[in-house]
């Protein structure tokens, strides 16, 4: 695995942080010795597609991921709610699904469109006192979730097998649970509901490669949502120094988010010699966001 961001299909079953640890120990089998790995996102067992391993000073881009779309299609079952908002948590609430027709089910997912309150799932990766939620969760200590502004962006109804289950894509930012949705909309319907199904189909740019398949992404395919601006020897050398750069020069991105998602940070990317190197902030000037000392 070489530095930057390589694209996994994950099946149902593992957690991203075991996926992690078998990439760290795949490495070092290799002889790379201790490498910096990290997953750019994490994916519920119950829940397959795709999973992001950032590797060496990609590790550093993490925290701007939530930034970008996410894709999900999943489905719900109707009538029942679960303690962690899918199959495998334990049954809190039944109720008969009868009365739901499609027109009711698209009237109340328009609600939830834009930015909303959300209160995430006990055994999210929230962390509360300065530990995952879902640790607090599985010890069995009562887990009291705060709520936070969470961004829905589009969601739509794809099939109805009612009034046992129906199929549901979304498009949200970093962040967003999509369990707590099928959650809140089982209680706005007033039967329950959790989620049997989840795939994510994309981050941004990149779609789930599929079953068995890989990718890996490099040079002007990282980050390519935001602009760019080419360095040459003697900016490269002031920014390490601590000095900003001008801000002319700057090339569009290869990228767009979809029209009226929220955007991020103002960043730019800069790239010497084919690789980035730096996440650069825009002000007065371009200065120092991140640096990748070797590029990815």
């Amino acid at each position: 695995m070489t530095p930057g961001i390589h694209l996994f299909h994950t099946p149902i079953g593992p957690t991203s942080f075991s996926l992690v640890r078998e990439c760290m120990e795949s490495l070092r089998q290799e002889g790379r010795g201790r490498v910096a790995v990290c997953h750019g996102g994490t994916l519920d067992p119950f829940a397959s597609g795709l999973l992001l391993m950032l590797v060496e000073p990609a590790t550093k881009l993490f925290d701007y991921l939530h930034d970008i779309p996410k894709v999900y299609e999943a489905t719900i079952r109707w009538g029942i709610e679960t303690d962690n908002g899918d199959l495998l948590g334990k049954t809190i609430f039944e109720s008969d699904a009868a009365g739901l027709t499609e027109a009711r089910l698209e009237e109340a997912l328009g609600d939830f469109i834009g930015w909303r309150e959300q209160v995430p799932p006990a055994t999210s990766a929230r962390r509360i006192d300065g530990e995952r939620a879902y640790l607090k969760a599985h010890r069995g200590e009562a887990v009291e979730m705060p709520a936070g502004r969470a961004y829905l962006h589009e969601a739509r109804w794809i099939g109805h097998d009612l009034p046992l289950r129906s199929r549901l894509r979304v498009v949200v930012r970093g962040g967003y649970y999509v369990r707590a949705l099928a959650r809140d909309l089982g209680r706005r319907m007033g039967c329950g509901g959790h989620l049997t199904e989840l795939w994510r189909a994309a981050i941004g740019p990149w779609a789930d490669p599929g079953e068995g398949r890989g990718a890996e992404v490099h040079g002007r395919e990282i980050m390519p949502w935001l602009g760019r601006r080419e360095l040459t020897d003697e900016e490269v050398g002031k920014l390490r120094g601590g000095e900003a750069i001008a801000g002319g020069g700057l090339l569009e991105g290869d990228w767009k988010l979809p029209e009226g998602f929220p955007e991020g940070g103002a960043f730019v990317r800069g790239f010497h010699r084919g690789k980035m190197v730096f996440l650069l902030r825009m002000g007065e000037g371009l200065g120092v966001e991140r640096e990748m000392r070797r590029g990815v």
